[in-house]
């Protein structure tokens, strides 16, 4: 019996993204960057114009138009009405806060596998608006990281996690990248240029040769977003068992409590740290219970690595330690360190006082336990 030819399958067009041409921010170039890791954006081409009737035939815009409207798939924080915040927060959102509000959960899935509604899952939607997507917010919508009007001067987020210290740290861990979206490879710096090498006026700057350079702005704004979030979810996320496991057994480290081993290596440990004495804190109802002095860990996982003792800052923002290593050691080395502190093995002391090392653990131990007497 004869049958039917398969119904083929009718080809979709990509929903159109719109922003603004001209002068382009970090905010809309993470906008666009971020909608692109969704699966229904994944091929999706950018339309940049102030033209109205053009952007309205596009499916998405962000940070032009004047309308906030998810159900229309409108994303500007420009108007005047505009007020919105991420939950919790005072900060008010741009395109990129906007876009991760509502798809950020989405994304977080399709990159690490967790289900959207896990409670991971909500921890890292958490500290990736916490750590990069606020700032960019702020800085859209010109906010200081501090209140200066206040006497007792304190950060309003997280300002440090899109430094450029910061940023280049990332570059330390390696990153699988979603395929690059298409874009112009026929244009460089130089076919932007006059021919006397002198910078056009914007005017004159050909249309897409400016929305390749936002392309690159883009793609600068979105793969340091996936650094953080690969970091989040491989070290971050896991280290916090770590960390309560050295921090409940650090009696058995010193009896002070105030010097906390890992043996198994340096993990991201200073945030989960603050977290757990604040726990510990409001159980107790004493602020200042037995707070860590130092931290102590090896250089790798190698037998034989070298040992590591860091001092614990005040804060995560802070460069000043609860209590640093000894000052007749700091800016020393090798023998001379060894013979001024009478202890084996010592390598350096850092001339600030925040790190030292040592070619064993009991010798680090030992330079954190001379270290808590004056």
């Amino acid at each position: 019996m004869a049958t039917g030819a398969p119904a083929k399958k009718l080809k979709t067009n990509p929903p159109l993204i719109g922003t603004h041409s001209g002068t382009f921010h970090a905010d809309e170039a993470l906008a666009v960057y971020l909608l692109r890791l969704l699966p229904t954006y994944s091929n999706s081409p950018l339309l940049r114009t102030r033209d109205p009737a053009l952007l309205s035939t596009c499916h998405t815009v962000v940070d032009v138009g004047g309308e906030y409207d998810s159900s229309t798939h409108r994303y500007d924080h420009h108007q005047r009405t505009f007020s919105s915040c991420f939950p919790s927060r005072n900060t008010k959102l741009s395109s990129a806060g906007l876009v991760y509000l509502h798809f950020g959960h989405a994304i977080i899935s399709a990159r690490t596998g967790l289900p959207q509604d896990a409670a991971e899952t909500e921890t890292l939607f958490e500290k990736l608006y916490d750590d990069f997507i606020e700032p960019v917010d702020a800085n859209d919508n010109g906010i200081s990281a501090y209140d200066v009007s206040s006497p007792d001067v304190k950060p309003r987020f997280k300002a440090h996690g899109i430094s450029l210290p910061s940023l280049v740290a990332d570059l330390n861990h390696p990153l699988r990248l979603p395929p690059p979206t298409s874009v112009p490879t026929d244009l460089t710096d130089t076919a932007i240029l006059a021919p006397s090498n002198a910078p056009l006026a914007r005017e004159e700057l050909p249309q897409a040769a400016e929305d390749a350079r936002f392309q690159q702005a883009s793609t600068l704004m979105g793969t340091a977003f996936l650094r953080k979030l690969a970091l989040a979810h491989g070290k971050w996320l896991p280290a916090r068992a770590t960390v309560k496991a050295a921090y409940d057994a650090r009696h058995g480290v010193h009896e002070s409590g105030k010097i906390m081993e890992l043996s198994g290596g340096g993990v991201p440990w200073k945030e989960h740290l603050y977290a757990l004495e604040k726990e510990v804190s409001g159980k107790s109802g004493e602020e200042g219970a037995e707070k860590v002095l130092f931290v102590l860990y090896p250089e790798g996982v190698e037998p034989g690595s070298k040992w590591r003792v860091q001092a614990v800052s005040k804060g995560m923002d802070s460069f000043e330690n609860r209590r640093g290593l000894r000052e007749e050691w700091r800016g020393m080395r090798d023998q001379e360190l060894a013979g001024k502190s009478g202890i084996r093995g010592c390598v350096f002391v850092h001339a600030a006082g925040f790190i030292g090392g040592n070619e064993s653990r009991e010798g680090a131990l030992e330079m954190a336990r001379r270290s808590l007497v004056d």
